[in-house]
């Protein structure tokens, strides 16, 4: 037992000089050129090292929000609008979903045509079933970057047993517990798993997660660019690498926003019932229709 609190705050301390190191040699993993940056890309991306360097600058700025509310209510408001605004721009692909469809339906049920051509100057011309496979994306688009969005709106199914009985001050401890015990974890199993998944897609040799910086950097001299371009048909959609990405970056807005919550939640404890919902930004149909809003 020691020895694992002995290893978490070694680690921690070293967060300060691997962020150090890292931000002043960018080239080492930003210049893309080099292959070997590349690997260095892909193995600190999920390492353990990534992870306490994200902890620890939580860390610091919970303290200093500690210290200066005001701070930590910027980066509440901040952290949050960031995913607003990813959520309200994502949120259009649900449009875009359903426009597509029917034009599909009308090319297919009413055209006959087998393939839909899209563009001006250089045309875009894809088979109907590519089109029709490709409203997956636009559900994976709501799905990944509208989560922290609908998070923030209040708008996930909340399914408790005493939180609605309870306090102000109880149910912002509930809310502190769950951000750290439940969000962080599930983020952070989520995008470990999803890092090399995403990454095995893009490059070969495939990377693994049980493989060394060294290791990675030998293979670094057969790497080269092999984006997954296979469709589930001959003429269906070939862009299922963007699964990938999107898996990931849902993985780090989750992370992004437990932070926020935990600052949400711990400032409004602090600060009293007066503070519940201060600053928040929730979506609203305007004056006189207050009635109709959360309802469905």
């Amino acid at each position: 037992m020691l020895d694992a609190i002995l290893w978490v705050f070694q680690n921690i301390a070293m967060a300060f000089y691997n962020l150090a190191y890292a931000v002043s040699h960018p080239q080492l993993w930003l210049d893309w050129s080099d292959k070997q940056a590349i690997m260095r890309v892909v193995y600190y991306g999920g390492s353990i090292e990534l992870f306490f360097v994200a902890f620890t600058t939580f860390l610091v700025l919970t303290g200093i929000g500690i210290w200066k509310t005001g701070f930590m209510w910027t980066l509440v408001r901040g952290f949050e609008g960031f995913a607003n605004t990813v959520g309200r721009f994502a949120a259009w692909a649900g449009l875009i979903m359903v426009i597509q469809q029917i034009i599909i339906v009308f090319i297919q049920r009413i055209f006959a045509r087998p393939d839909l051509v899209i563009g001006f100057g250089i045309p875009l011309q894809f088979d109907v079933s590519w089109y029709s496979e490709e409203l997956k994306l636009y559900n994976a688009l709501i799905v990944t970057l509208c989560a922290t969005y609908t998070f923030v709106q209040g708008g996930h199914v909340r399914v408790d047993l005493i939180y609605s009985a309870v306090g102000h001050r109880a149910k912002r401890v509930i809310d502190m517990f769950g951000s750290l015990i439940f969000m962080m974890p599930m983020a952070v199993l989520t995008w470990m798993y999803g890092w090399y998944f995403m990454w095995r897609h893009l490059i070969v040799p495939n990377p693994s997660a049980s493989e060394t910086l060294d290791r990675l950097l030998m293979k670094s001299r057969a790497l080269r660019w092999n984006v997954e371009t296979i469709g589930f048909s001959p003429n269906g959609f070939n862009g299922y690498f963007l699964f990938k990405i999107l898996l990931v970056a849902f993985a780090g807005m989750v992370f992004l926003h437990a932070m926020a919550f935990f600052w949400r939640s711990y400032l409004e404890f602090r600060e009293g019932p007066e503070s519940a919902d201060k600053y928040l930004d929730k979506d609203t149909l305007g004056a006189g229709e207050e009635a109709y809003e959360g309802t469905h």
